[in-house]
């Protein structure tokens, strides 16, 4: 169910994308539109993990320069039956990570400086199973889309504000406005509401995968915390990838529950609680 949600959603994102095109454009500006959202969507397959991690300032790292981590990743990798990954670093002192890459065999998982030093080693492995949940989920990809399209719907609001649109649309000037102001929210909201049902899925697979849902509920706990006292200077100057982290690295007091990128903390946890109440998962976990 939580696929044909997505699925949806991202249809209503671009069906948005192509009337803002109508709206500046006409007919003619509908199939510009359409086919920039093609060409944006083609750029992001292939090249949206490299310019996310150039973003962040991301360090590949390997079994000689952060060994833990990166036999980390690669036992939990191997776990969920997934290629192993390409492992990051990101010298910033918030607490958090993210997952990134077009498909499994071309997928990267990168963590801060600060996540290393605030969680525990079991708390940092819940946190490495979420994020190759995704990778498993291909919600990578997904979620890199959303965020291209949502920021070219804004970038042609934005266009519209400054040369004007098709006046001759059905709702006239009127409707133009609207359309201005209210396409980049709409846009801001299902992207928002593909990020929130992917992160409970990604959740529930990373607690099955490192075997211990009480480690991912109390490193989310101990993250949200430090990422609501730490600024993450990158994140605050490029909002529209914030919901690639596990949590919301944008400082949430300057952001209203509606538009949050991410659900709840604490539902999150609750579920995770649940989920380890039902299950009875080995003790050991994958490090003995």
């Amino acid at each position: 169910m939580n696929y044909v949600k997505t699925a949806i959603l991202l249809a209503a994102m671009t069906g948005l994308f192509i009337a803002i095109g109508y709206a500046l454009g006409g007919p003619t500006g509908m199939t510009i539109a359409f086919m920039i959202a093609v060409g944006m969507n083609v750029f992001a397959y292939w090249n949206s993990d490299k310019a996310v991690l150039r973003m962040y300032g991301a360090k590949q790292v390997d079994q000689s320069t952060a060994p833990e981590l990166f036999q980390m990743v690669q036992d939990l990798a191997r776990k969920a039956d997934l290629p192993m990954p390409k492992v990051y670093v990101i010298d910033s002192p918030q607490p958090n990570a993210f997952a990134t890459g077009r498909n499994p065999e071309n997928a990267a998982v990168a963590a801060t400086t600060g996540i290393m030093k605030m969680l525990s080693r079991e708390e940092l492995a819940g946190v490495m199973a979420h994020e190759l949940a995704h990778v498993k989920n291909r919600d990578t990809l997904i979620m890199t889309i959303t965020a291209t399209i949502a920021g070219a719907i804004s970038m042609l609001a934005n266009f519209a504000i400054f040369f004007g649109g098709n006046r001759n649309n059905p709702l006239g000037i009127v409707g133009l406005l609207l359309m201005i102001i209210l396409a980049p929210m709409a846009a801001g909201l299902v992207q928002m509401a593909i990020s929130r049902t992917r992160e409970y899925q990604a959740d529930r697979m990373g607690a099955e995968i490192c075997g211990q849902p009480l480690w991912l509920a109390s490193a989310l706990e101990k993250i949200q915390h430090g990422a609501a006292r730490i600024e993450n200077a990158q994140a605050e100057q490029n909002p529209a990838t914030a919901h690639l982290f596990i949590i919301n690295p944008l400082h949430t007091q300057k952001m209203d529950s509606l538009f949050s990128t991410h659900p709840n903390t604490a539902n999150r946890v609750r579920k995770l609680h649940e989920m380890a109440g039902i299950a009875t998962p080995s003790s050991s976990g994958p490090w003995g």
